[in-house]
């Protein structure tokens, strides 16, 4: 992946730590978050700027990708606002979990530039920041946080920060009723994301007996699945270990041709999952890259067709509903990663943008409460 100036590298500890589909997962929550409030940001920017036209939009716009391959955190703001007469206008996105805070922090690069050794606000910028517990939320520019914060280091992002205590922030809040709809649904997407990701440590359990029976890793690499058990159990190997197969564009290839209409839940979320971990690693040729385009749009409607009424997805009688459920939201979530990964890296037009996380589902309130309920 080429570097370039405005992305942030994370150190290769702060993912390995992690794993990579943790770390993406990680990222994904505050993606979440913010797909979900970009049409009411957009109709606070109006009201901030009356009778001008006004278009809010992601950065990097239907490029716009949660995660970067190699860790990287953009430098770009998180929201552009175009407004007619005025030109544009970045908007910072930040959200509070917790009712118990002392101290609401501010990144220093987000907030301030230092000029001759003090630090001058960044100019043409807004942060929203919406305090999810309380339902409230607030507009204001950087300069209100260098007034109001205090230079001081915050323990959980190893930096230092402008801290504005509980008492100063929470006067400048103000409650939207439109904030109970656009909250509950990213917590209860939030809630998925984390069940989906409890297949891996499911799958894990499952395959530890092989990760302790593997002797030579270099031999691993050289073998040849003969089903999709076997490359899943491989992939599954070498993904643990941090290891490439040899001739993976070819694994590719051979996985793609699994997908057929008699194709289970279950083996769905093997395919896609050996899928990912081989498309990280790879560089596509257009003609793998045509057929994986295909695949996955094939993988979606297939998933669609297995969905019920009461918000669960059923493709066997031999696997719980529950268990059905996991194995179509872990596709779906690793899907829509692919597909923007392939419109940011490959700039492909087949496929549309992903405009809000787990937009697949068919319907996020039923299966969210379906599962709550089994549970």
């Amino acid at each position: 992946m080429k570097l370039d100036g405005k992305t942030i590298y994370a150190q290769s500890s702060d993912i390995k730590s992690r794993t990579y589909l943790e770390y993406r997962k990680d990222m994904k929550k505050k993606a979440i978050a913010e797909l979900e409030i970009l049409e009411w940001l957009e109709r606070k920017v109006k009201e901030l700027y009356p009778r001008k036209k006004v278009k809010v939009y992601k950065s990097g716009g239907d490029k716009f990708l949660w995660f970067l391959r190699k860790g990287g955190v953009s430098r770009d703001a998180d929201f552009i606002a175009e407004i007619d007469d005025v030109g544009k206008i970045e908007f910072e996105f930040q959200y509070a979990e917790k009712v118990d805070l002392d101290f609401y922090d501010f990144k220093v690069s987000k907030v301030a530039k230092k000029k001759g050794g003090k630090h001058e606000p960044i100019k043409e910028k807004y942060f929203v920041y919406i305090h999810k517990p309380q339902r409230k939320y607030a507009v204001f520019k950087p300069e209100w946080v260098l007034q109001n914060g205090e230079y001081g280091m915050v323990e959980a992002w190893r930096s230092y920060a402008f801290r504005v205590p509980k008492e100063k922030f929470e006067r400048l809040l103000n409650p939207d009723r439109k904030l109970n709809s656009l909250c509950w649904r990213i917590d209860a997407k939030n809630f998925i994301l984390n069940f989906q990701h409890a297949l891996i440590d499911i799958n894990k359990d499952k395959l530890s007996y092989l990760l302790q029976g593997v002797i030579d890793e270099n031999k691993i690499e050289k073998i040849i699945p003969k089903d999709l058990d076997s490359f899943f159990k491989i992939c599954f190997i070498l993904d643990n270990l941090n290891k490439i197969p040899q001739n993976a564009n070819l694994w590719v290839v051979y996985l793609l041709s699994y997908i057929n209409k008699s194709i289970t839940l279950e083996n769905i979320s093997k395919i896609v999952y050996c899928i990912d971990f081989l498309y990280s690693k790879i560089d596509l040729e257009p003609n793998e890259l045509t057929q994986l385009i295909g695949k996955v749009n094939d993988l979606i409607e297939l998933i669609n067709e297995f969905y019920q009424n009461d918000g669960s997805y059923r493709s066997s009688l031999t696997s719980s509903p529950l268990d059905e459920t996991r194995y179509a939201l872990f596709s779906i979530n690793l899907l829509e990663d692919l597909i923007q990964d392939m419109i940011y890296y490959y700039s492909v037009e087949e496929l549309k943008p992903i405009k809000k996380i787990f937009e697949k589902v068919k319907n996020i309130e039923k299966t969210y409460r379906l599962i709550k309920r089994a549970q």
